[in-house]
């Protein structure tokens, strides 16, 4: 007899979720088939641009997501961290809306918030986010008229998801653990 998905691995589901997402981005983009090889297992990659903390910088971040969030090499190693485990949507969506309140036009408000729903918000979005009925109908009604605040209540959210359940991965990784050497 069938048991349904709850008799799948963990990781089963995460990757038919991974695989999903990218074929939503198929459907949407049909010239990009290069995007969707879709790497396994994969270590985060190394930040680049930004300066290396030192460990005792790096040591903060473990309490605080916003101390991750707002140092470069924090916020790089923490997005190429969600990469490799097929989690990424979340932060997006946060850096999305930080994106978004630093829009000045009501056109651009207007269409940016329009893109941020239907990539992340909407029902089957290619990237959406775990988000409650309640959080997503108010998200929903703020959206009749966008205003810079259109998105806090589910961007809230999503900050209080990853910083429960996605830091704490992020600082047993194997990464994080030789920033604080």
């Amino acid at each position: 007899m069938c048991k349904g998905l709850a008799a799948l691995p963990h990781s089963c589901l995460e990757r038919a979720k991974e695989i999903k997402i990218k074929l939503g981005i198929l459907l949407q983009k049909p010239d990009s088939a290069v995007d969707l090889v879709i790497p396994y297992n994969e270590k985060p990659e190394k930040p680049a641009k930004a300066q290396k903390p030192s460990p005792d910088e790096a040591l903060q971040w473990r309490d605080c997501l916003d101390k991750v969030l707002q140092n470069d090499y924090g916020l790089a190693s923490f997005k190429s961290f969600l990469k490799s485990e097929f989690s990424e949507e979340n932060l997006e969506f946060w850096i999305a809306c930080e994106d978004y309140k630093k829009i000045k036009s009501p056109a651009k408000m207007a269409e940016k918030a329009k893109q941020i729903y239907e990539e992340f918000i909407q029902t089957e979005a290619p990237k959406e986010v775990n988000i409650d009925h309640f959080t997503k109908d108010i998200t929903m009604k703020n959206l009749v008229e966008p205003s810079l605040s259109s998105f806090d209540v589910a961007q809230k959210r999503i900050h209080a998801l990853m910083e429960k359940d996605s830091l704490p991965r992020f600082v047993r990784s194997e990464f994080y653990q030789e920033l604080i050497k």
